[in-house]
């Protein structure tokens, strides 16, 4: 169990001297580092190669349906769409896709998702049967008796 020496200055307690940062106790190998930057610039190739960071080299980093821009620090919440709801049809000229943030991504999806369900279409083609109940039917007559 690791004890940290406190000491207190007024009311603040305050680390001791032995917890600032830690210092490499061997040197450092030069050739580790290489193949970790190596490893990595392989990865980040290999993340390049999928739809969503073609999209964003592609399409400006701005939601396609409200309009809000993005930047590094807030882009995870930007998702590319596929307009055609097929996650396999992935042209190359980003013909498919349409960066949305978050929320207009889920709304897509529920609108989409109430689409394939049928809810608000008919499903055989027919337009749906329209109410014959009219309220104000005789209006008239019951505000000529007033």
């Amino acid at each position: 169990m690791l004890i940290m020496k406190l000491r207190t200055i007024g009311d603040h307690y305050m680390a001791g001297i032995n917890s600032g940062p830690r210092k490499p106790t061997a040197p450092l190998d030069n050739q580790k580092l290489d193949d970790i930057v190596a490893k990595a610039h392989k990865e980040r190739d290999v993340r390049m190669a999928g739809y969503r960071e073609q999209s964003l080299k592609l399409h400006p980093w701005v939601c396609g349906r409200c309009g809000r821009t993005f930047t590094r620090e807030n882009l995870h919440e930007l998702t590319v769409h596929h307009k055609d709801h097929n996650h396999d049809n992935n042209p190359p000229d980003g013909s498919n896709w349409e960066n949305l943030c978050l929320y207009c991504h889920d709304n897509e999806h529920q609108r989409f998702a109430y689409l394939v369900r049928g809810e608000g279409y008919a499903v055989t083609g027919e337009a749906k049967k329209s109410s014959t109940y009219n309220p104000f039917a005789n209006l008239k007559d019951i505000l000529k008796h007033k």
